[in-house]
């Protein structure tokens, strides 16, 4: 018989004898998840980041901002703050050059934003990628737009192991979110209580891929495939009661980043409340108890994500 070793809460290792062992380490059926293009579940698509592949000229250091600024200020107008995974987490300043709606003329008379869109073509056409030698083509755009019009949940694609929840937020459409990061146009409040749930969370650790120790959360294989449950408007609306909680205990700490706010260690009583009454709502919605081992959990998400993918083939 296989054996399964888990920590208990004072460091040391037990094992527990099982009939069976899967591909994910736990005691469960055999069924794995693949990537998927589009979601599973009835839910927004969840999309990567804008890409600039630029050589660094579209973007703007925290530490430069106030001298291009000075030295160029007809420009302020095309910044805008840019927000990768550490900027998300840390609340780390960086902006970019946002030329979209910039007309020729004005690019022209800004001679300092003229260099550097001069030197992204540059730095594209020395590429051994076509795509990016054809972007340089279209040396004031990102190579891959996709920002969002509509205030957004951003999900860093990298997060830590030593936090219980992947940090994500509603930002607005003004600041740029890069390819570290993955985005959920037209998300509501509901939608970001399931992703800050300990039922998605669980399923995360099992089927995210890894970078290094970290999580990587990918939406093609995340979030596409979590089953999500369909619920009555009475959960709908205490999900989303919840998740405004959330949203409403991180605001009484204005100064700290979401990675002060979700280490084990400093996070704040009232948050923790919060994300347990979260938990305790999404929980109720798929019918498992507060006190249900996370194996069990991702076992019966599993068989629930195995029913899905086998009726919308």
């Amino acid at each position: 018989m296989p054996f399964i070793y888990e920590e208990n809460p004072d460091g040391t290792f037990s094992r527990r004898e099982v009939d069976h062992i899967n591909g994910y380490l736990i005691a469960g059926p055999d069924i794995y998840v693949e990537k998927r293009a589009k979601p599973l579940c009835n839910v927004p698509p969840m999309i990567k980041g804008s890409q600039p592949t630029d050589g660094g000229n579209l973007i703007i250091e925290a530490k430069d901002y106030e001298n291009f600024i000075q030295r160029e200020p007809a420009a302020k107008k095309y910044i805008r703050r840019f927000i990768g995974a550490d900027e998300f987490l840390y609340n780390k300043m960086r902006y970019c050059l946002w030329l979209v709606d910039c007309p020729p003329n004005e690019l022209r008379s800004m001679k300092l934003v003229y260099e550097r869109v001069k030197a992204v073509r540059e730095f594209r056409l020395t590429s051994t990628k076509a795509a990016t030698r054809k972007a340089a083509e279209n040396p004031t755009l990102f190579t891959e737009i996709r920002q969002p019009t509509t205030n957004y949940i951003c999900v860093p694609r990298v997060s830590s192991e030593r936090r219980r929840y992947v940090p994500m937020a509603f930002m607005t459409p003004d600041i740029i979110a890069g390819d570290a990061c993955s985005v959920i146009p037209n998300a509501d409040i509901f939608l970001f209580g399931m992703l800050e749930s300990s039922v998605h969370m669980n399923w995360m650790r099992v089927v995210a891929g890894r970078l290094r120790a970290d999580y990587r959360y990918s939406g093609t294989l995340v979030y596409n495939n979590f089953p999500f449950v369909e619920v009555s408007e009475r959960q709908r609306a205490k999900i989303s009661a919840a998740a405004q909680a959330i949203l409403d205990a991180r605001a009484k700490f204005p100064e700290a980043s979401l990675a002060d706010l979700y280490d084990e260690l400093a996070m704040p009583a009232e948050l923790r409340a919060a994300h347990r009454a979260n938990d305790k709502a999404v929980l109720e919605a798929y019918g498992y108890d507060y006190d249900m081992d996370e194996e069990s959990m991702v076992v019966d998400l599993l068989q629930r994500y195995d029913e899905l993918r086998r009726r919308a083939k």
